[in-house]
């Protein structure tokens, strides 16, 4: 019963929590999100605690000095009023003591009225006399309002004042209870005299009421001030921020607007100066990047001409040199290597300038990546069986049907794989292959020299070399890896590297099954050493589907590579 109405509950309970929370959240990101929030707000915190300190520093100033000027009055009437007791009270043997102490008490009473108390205001009277012996203690008026700490004061013989509540027939609330004993022919007589405190509350109400209202008045006041001062001082930021936004987006034409000489002034001057600065900077680097785009588009055209017209002069004498003395025919090999090696540069560097250009388009067919792949091993196997290397293949036996330009993913798997050949110091390259959902992923390892700390950036720059000094067997150009990742780029897929020294390295493609999508996640990792994705254990370690085989790694080796392309590069370079 307990645990379903703690249940019932927490249920009704639960959008009034959501609510909370969300409300928090949004006071929150205010808060973080402006600077003018922040400034009244916290100016307005600090101006309530100041005025609250003041409120009541004067309050408790003005209810001290106002109970102070009653006390004193009362201490004033009380020495009349013991006069006026003494002379009444047992001044006739014939009257009994109830009657004087009554008599005593009427005169009192009377001259408050007719003397409105001598400046205290309306007061009663108490008179006591403590039983003593054969005697009854005896009273005249409220006596029972009369606290005892007073009574005991006040029979120890001193002058005494108590602030209480009391209710009489003629009032009600708290009071000013001032007690003395007093000399007359009646021994132990007590006077008391109670001082209603009614008018003395409303001057501190009043006081009180003026106090908040001023308050309040002078917060609404602070915050104006605050909000008119963080206006004048946000908003230019602002601006200054809404420019600077639209002036990183591409609108190098911004200014701020300049009024005036302050500090904002200043800075608009300042932000102005440094965006024409910048403005004139990004303006000559495009210059610069267009002539340099459109220096390399037009001399490889233009050396499209001769260079057919030298590589039909070279491929006649290729033909023709048994006819040549054994010098010459070696100078005609080396000459038609090295055209080769031209012609491949010159097609990296109109494809280069395409995509530089942003004209590079994709012819998508839908093809099974598996045949690729095994295209690539199959054209590189003349490579590896000279360097004496084992390709191995480890792919899934299910067709990987993916929407790609298929000669852009081969140019790129054959960098890769010619690259992981060349470099792989005789030990065997892994090629891996898997698939999820939304993607399909190639992984090409070898284990040769690796890759230092941040190389795995550098290794996509146009020319760059690990090893300078290192020769090449594939005759790249040095613009492969740059080329690959623009075309991995042009899927919307990625194209990542991993390496350490001494352990080999990773190249990793990555592209989505169906174009147009974005590649998010990847069904191989990029670190060999770590344990894959949840994505690439579904992908690679579950079990065949019902009539498929399971996945086996597949080696191959070729034939004797007829004639061998040797510069120097890095991993910068390509086989194309």
């Amino acid at each position: 019963m307990i645990f379903s109405s703690k249940r019932r509950i927490q249920r009704r309970s639960a959008p009034l929590i959501r609510g909370l929370k969300a409300l928090s959240r949004a006071v929150g990101f205010t808060w973080r999100r402006s600077l003018q929030v922040r400034v009244v707000v916290s100016n307005l915190a600090l101006s309530s605690l100041v005025i609250l300190i003041l409120g009541f520093v004067l309050t408790s100033q003005v209810t001290d000095r106002i109970l102070e000027s009653k006390t004193r009055v009362a201490t004033e009437e009380m020495e009349r009023a013991r006069v006026i007791v003494s002379d009444d009270v047992g001044g006739e043997e014939t009257r009994s003591l109830q009657s004087s102490l009554e008599l005593a008490r009427n005169q009192l009473l009377n001259g408050s009225k007719g003397s409105d108390g001598g400046g205290a205001g309306a007061f009663d009277a108490v008179l006591l006399v403590p039983g003593d012996g054969p005697r009854e203690a005896t009273s005249a008026g409220p006596a029972t309002q009369v606290p005892g700490p007073l009574r005991e004061f006040v029979k120890a013989g001193q002058v005494s004042y108590q602030y209480s509540t009391v209710h009489t027939e003629n009032f009600s609330g708290k009071a000013l209870v001032i007690g003395s004993p007093t000399t007359s022919k009646v021994t132990a007589l007590e006077l008391y005299l109670v001082f209603p405190l009614s008018s003395e509350e409303s001057t501190i109400s009043l006081v009180r009421g003026t106090i908040v209202t001023g308050g309040v008045v002078l917060l609404v006041l602070l915050a104006a001030v605050a909000l008119l001062v963080a206006r004048q001082v946000v908003l230019p930021v602002r601006s200054a921020s809404r420019i600077a936004e639209r002036f990183a987006e591409g609108h190098l034409s911004e200014r701020m607007p300049v009024r005036g000489v302050d500090d904002m002034a200043r800075l608009a001057v300042s932000f102005n100066d440094m965006a024409e600065s910048l403005s004139r900077e990004i303006t000559q680097l495009e210059e610069f990047g267009n002539l340099q785009r459109r220096f390399t588009s037009d001399v490889s055209h233009e050396l499209r001409t001769p260079l057919t017209t030298v590589r039909m002069a070279a491929d006649l004498i290729y033909d023709n040199r048994e006819e040549l003395d054994p010098a010459l025919q070696r100078s005609a090999e080396l000459m038609v290597n090295e055209l080769d090696r031209f012609e491949t540069l010159l097609s990296d560097l109109l494809e280069i300038s395409r995509h530089d250009a942003g004209v590079a388009e994709l012819a998508v067919e839908q093809v099974d990546l598996r045949d690729t792949v095994k295209a690539v091993v199959a054209s590189v196997k003349h490579l590896a069986d000279e360097l004496d290397t084992t390709v191995e293949l480890d792919m899934p036996d299910k067709e990987i049907i993916a929407e790609v330009d298929p000669r852009r993913v081969e140019r790129i798997l054959r960098n890769l794989v010619a690259n992981a050949i060349d470099h792989s110091e005789h030990k065997p390259v892994t090629i891996r292959m898997a698939a999820d959902i939304d993607s399909v992923a190639v992984t090409v390892r070898d284990r040769g020299v690796g890759l230092r700390p941040g190389e795995e950036k550098l290794v996509f720059n146009r020319f760059w070399r690990a090893d300078p000094s290192r020769k090449r067997h594939s005759g790249g150009t040095g613009l492969g890896l740059a080329i690959s990742v623009e075309d991995a780029r042009l899927h919307q897929g990625r194209l990542e590297a991993w390496g350490e020294p001494g352990n080999g390295a990773l190249f990793r493609l990555t592209v989505p099954l169906v174009r147009g999508h974005k590649v998010t996640t990847s069904p191989l990792p990029l670190n060999p050493t770590s344990r894959p994705s949840s994505a690439a254990r579904r992908a690679t370690s579950r079990g065949p589907h019902p009539g498929e085989q399971e996945t086996t790694p597949m080696r191959t080796s070729g034939a004797k590579i007829e004639r061998v392309r040797e510069s120097s590069g890095g991993r910068a370079g390509d086989a194309s």
